[in-house]
């Protein structure tokens, strides 16, 4: 049985799935997918970190990253396929949901006080 290669997008393709999946954060550039995360410090940092891996590692899809003290950088791509394809898409969405989630308010989850992760460039 032979190995189909998966569907890679163009980069037109990207920056209109990346709209309709709302990761209108990330961009591509030099053929990964990237974001940058800003945080409150060193500690955060680490934690959006291994949070970042975790999910990679449970996605056996892993991303590139970057760190220093308050700032996080993510690429990802498909080496086996040459691009950007679905797991790239999947992978940064799930990642966009765990490390900007902050509990409701008003719920039993009472949140940080910190900055945290901020979700803005």
């Amino acid at each position: 049985m032979s190995e189909q290669k998966e569907k890679t997008y163009s980069d037109a393709e990207i920056a209109v799935k990346l709209q309709e999946t709302g990761l209108s954060d990330w961009y591509l550039e030099d053929g990964w997918l990237r974001r940058k995360y800003t945080t409150d410090g060193w500690p955060t940092t680490l934690m959006l970190t291994n949070a970042i891996g975790y999910l990679c590692e449970a996605a056996w899809h892993h991303a590139d990253l970057s760190i220093t003290w308050g700032k996080l950088w993510v690429k990802l791509k498909t080496h086996s396929a040459g691009g950007i394809t679905d797991k790239d898409f999947a992978l940064a969405r799930k990642i966009e949901d765990v490390v900007l989630w902050r509990p409701e308010k008003g719920g039993p989850l009472e949140g940080t006080p910190n900055k945290f992760v901020q979700g803005k460039k």
